[in-house]
């Protein structure tokens, strides 16, 4: 081939090729003037080519030649520096000093970690050789004494006053106790301790008694230092899910911060699940809780209450949730004769005595009450000493009305309720359906 030819040839490939490195290292724009150059490379000399590549790839990036050679140069204030496809561009000192403090802000990070590890070794080989210089002998103390500096015998006194019957319920509450006690007696000595899962399942029938039990429980553990506070906070599925998208996230942080330092009752839990449903807002509230109970389980006690087999249901559905909870207590229905027991304590805190005649017939309306259906235990003891004040009510007035004892009553006939007051609902149970909705 010619001598020309050869030169012409060469030229253009080795402007195509400048062309490449330059659109590697420019972005995309440079990238388009890439296809430009090997397009005129196809039908331009080589001189013609070499002059409109320099003279139309003048961007943010121009090439410029120094005394080492050429090289790239950023122009600040050149027009095309807001084009958006040049918003990756930038100094190269710039870029390294960025990743140089990405570096250091991870070597920070890892030596907190470090130390943090370090600290809690430590912490503990400082507590094995606390614990190996005490003698064996060495008195903690007695059970007592812990108990009642933390006002522990008065809170499991208070339960026992408060709640009729219920046995295992108790036994499982002190259970608890005497575990939380035994752990802070460890700690005193210097023996590594750890808070056991606080996080609660009460199941049984309405009116059983799980509210109150959450409330004593809230006030023991805010005895004995595991509570900020101890309150209690009952939420319902209301509470926590929302209605449209973005709403259940704020609605059950809401709750949650209101609970935090006590005790979080949710009642029947299991509404918060709709298996039939895949885009129920129920499931971002719930793994939100998971997250709390597992993250902040020293600050918040989560109790979950419903009926058994729907619980037992819902935590087939949701397994992490039950792994988190560490006490399943059931609550068993009460007998007759415990809510006669409740009655008796009902009337007493409202200032009113129930009668000699009054508990026989009171007995027999609540044996007769159990059968019928929507039965609720305690609730329903309470919806009965209402409708017998009322009753009562009607029969003083009446009483007076009639002119007897010239309409005046007595200080006692104000606070004693009679088995007539009784009578009535009796009779109304009696004359009910296996089916009919009583209160």
């Amino acid at each position: 081939l010619p001598a020309v030819v050869v030169r012409r040839s060469l030229g253009r490939l080795v402007c195509a090729l400048a062309v490449c490195v330059s659109s590697l290292q420019c972005g995309s724009m440079m990238i388009r003037l890439a296809s430009l150059a090997a397009l005129l490379a196809l039908s331009a000399p080589a001189g013609a080519l070499r002059a409109r590549l320099f003279n139309s790839a003048r961007t943010p990036l121009q090439m410029a030649i120094g005394t080492g050679g050429p090289g790239l140069t950023y122009d600040e204030n050149n027009p095309s520096y807001n084009d958006p496809n040049m918003a990756n561009m930038g100094r190269l000192s710039d870029k390294l000093e960025a990743a140089d403090v990405e570096r250091r802000k991870e070597e920070e990070a890892r030596r907190q970690r470090e130390m943090k590890l370090e600290l809690e070794r430590e912490e503990r080989q400082r507590k094995r050789d606390h614990y190996a210089s005490i003698p064996d002998a060495h008195s903690v103390g007695s059970m007592n004494d812990f108990m009642y500096d933390a006002d522990v015998q008065g809170v499991l006194e208070k339960l026992d006053r408060t709640l009729i019957g219920l046995e295992p319920v108790k036994a499982r509450i002190r259970n608890l106790a005497h575990l939380l006690i035994v752990d802070q007696m460890r700690a005193s000595i210097g023996l590594e301790t750890a808070v056991p899962s606080l996080h609660m399942c009460f199941t049984g029938q309405p009116g059983t008694g799980k509210t109150t039990v959450a409330i004593r429980i809230g006030e023991l553990l805010a005895q004995m230092g595991y509570c900020r506070q101890g309150h209690v906070v009952v939420a319902t599925r209301d509470d926590l899910v929302g209605q449209y998208v973005g709403h259940t996230a704020p609605k059950t942080k809401d709750v949650i911060k209101k609970a935090m330092g006590g005790v979080l009752l949710i009642d029947e839990a299991y509404y918060l699940y709709n298996a039939a449903n895949n885009r129920d807002y129920g499931q971002e509230s719930i793994e939100i809780l998971l997250n709390v109970m597992e993250n902040q389980k020293d600050d918040l006690v989560v109790v979950m209450a419903g009926y058994k087999d729907r619980m037992d249901k819902f935590f087939s559905y949701i397994p992490g949730m039950n792994s988190r909870i560490g006490n399943h207590i059931d609550f068993p229905n009460y007998e007759p004769h415990e809510l006669v027991q409740i009655a008796t304590l009902m009337a007493g805190e409202m200032d009113y005595t129930l009668a000699d005649d009054a508990i026989p017939v009171f007995h027999q309306y609540i044996t007769e009450r159990m059968k019928k259906p929507y039965f609720s235990n305690a609730r329903t003891v309470r919806n009965a000493m209402d409708l017998a004040r009322k009753r009562m009510a009607l029969r003083l007035f009446e009483q007076a009305m009639s002119g007897h004892n010239n309409g005046m009553l007595l200080a006692d006939e104000l606070s004693v309720i009679r088995g007539v007051d009784f009578q009535g609902l009796l009779e109304d149970v009696l004359a009910a359906g296996d089916d009919a909705i009583l209160a």
